[in-house]
């Protein structure tokens, strides 16, 4: 337990101490873990608000805009940016907090600089805790800007309760890209730089999408929310009202405390992997294919598969059906892994490098969203040295079954 004093100083929310404890958890040093544990039953009051999309997008010019209009109607702001790393220390490069400065001073106002240190998922790897620390402190909102990787960042949809994707106009074919990741988790699709003369047409092909998303395979009452588009162009204010009415309006619809929901459903992670051990070692796909379970918690999986000769094609290369079967099978086991039975209805797969045999692959499969009745997840695909083979999405619809052979139903999963 930390000392007194200074749990009632970060909870009072002095910066010192926020400063100081914040460097601990971003370092997980002594007294770290204590600390989480301290943070954990007072978190849940504050709105986490995530912004992330493209390098270039506009993200800070956005949440300079954001802070003022916060600070302005006199709410308590937190801001964790998630900088690039310096190469020769580890740390944030701190570009982010330097474009925001102008409210840094503010009594109301407290921004952090936090390294990715190389971590995928857009985030690092300390952000959920630094989020609960200001949580705790009183923040009214705390916004988390991610480094803009890309279609990885799909980590913030467990972060945040509201996430806010910005494109910048003149996506084009672009927009096809993103829809195989980062558009998946979008509450807000918000097109920056308005006055840009493509702004509209870039929101029309956003609009265009999510319709088609919609009437593609979305279920009445499957969802609280539908994501919308908004242009806005922070550095006049235009927008900037609309957008903010629409953040709150998502706010009132679902909540603060998504991070919350989601670790009390990882708890049982050793009751998953037992699960979806036994999934994949009655699956006979799986066996003839040669697919490793790698391991699980409640909405993500892996396994692993070593490439032999029976796994090539006509040019010596690994067969991309096999590559689509090993992400399928992680995704069948992510989907199904809380103990419902997913029937997948969808799927997409990119492959980005050829494969040879002797090579070791990996397929992780992550949960992007989940409402009662539709689940989206991610499979990346890579070599053991890290390197992307193929990006892989797909969607399932939950039943209220058990998978087969467990809890007391008897029907079949299948194939997610």
């Amino acid at each position: 337990m930390p000392h007194p004093d200074r749990l009632a100083a970060i909870l009072a929310g002095e910066r010192t101490a926020l400063a100081r404890a914040i460097s601990m958890l971003e370092n997980d040093a002594r007294g770290a873990a204590a600390l989480r544990a301290a943070l954990r039953g007072r978190c849940g009051r504050a709105h986490v608000l995530g912004i992330t999309g493209a390098p270039g997008a506009g993200k800070s010019t956005l949440i300079g805009a954001l802070l003022g209009a916060f600070l302005g109607r006199g709410l308590k702001v937190a801001v964790a940016a998630v900088d690039p790393s310096s190469p020769v220390s580890g740390g944030a490069l701190l570009g982010d907090r330097i474009r925001m400065g102008s409210h840094a001073g503010h009594e109301n106002c407290f921004i952090r600089s936090l390294s990715a240190r190389g971590q995928l998922g857009g985030l690092s790897a300390s952000t959920g805790a630094v989020v609960d620390l200001l949580d705790a402190a009183g923040f009214d909102t705390v916004i988390v800007e991610t480094v803009g990787a890309g279609q990885s960042e799909v980590d913030l949809a467990r972060l945040a309760d509201t996430r806010v994707v910005l494109c910048p106009p003149g996506l084009g074919d672009e927009v096809q890209a993103l829809k195989a990741g980062i558009l998946e988790l979008a509450d807000l699709l918000v097109v920056s730089k308005a006055d840009h003369p493509l702004a509209g047409r870039t929101a029309a092909e956003l609009r265009d999408m999510l319709a088609l998303r919609r009437h593609g395979g979305a279920h009445p009452g499957a969802r609280t929310w539908q994501p919308r588009v908004l242009e806005v162009d922070a550095a006049a204010g235009t927008g900037l009202e609309a957008l903010l009415e629409a953040i709150e309006e998502h706010r009132r619809a679902i909540g603060c405390g998504r991070r919350l929901q989601a670790r009390e459903a990882e708890a049982d992670t050793a009751d998953t992997a037992a699960l979806c051990a036994r999934l994949a070692a009655r699956d006979p796909f799986v066996t003839s294919l040669g697919g490793e379970f790698a391991g699980a918690r409640p909405g993500a999986a892996e396994v692993a598969l070593a490439i032999r000769a029976q796994h090539l094609n006509f040019n010596g290369t690994c067969h991309g059906g096999v590559i689509f079967a090993l992400a399928d099978t992680a995704f069948g086991l992510a989907s199904n892994s809380r103990g419902r039975l997913a029937a997948g209805i969808d799927a997409h797969v990119t492959y980005h490098s050829a494969v040879h045999e002797g090579e070791r692959l990996l397929a992780r499969a992550r949960e992007i969203s989940r409402s009662r009745k539709l689940a989206v997840y991610r499979v990346d695909v890579e070599r053991a040295d890290g390197t992307l083979v193929a990006a892989f999405t797909g969607t399932v619809f939950i039943t209220g079954a058990h998978p087969a052979g467990e809890g007391t139903s008897s029907r079949s999963a299948g194939g997610a």
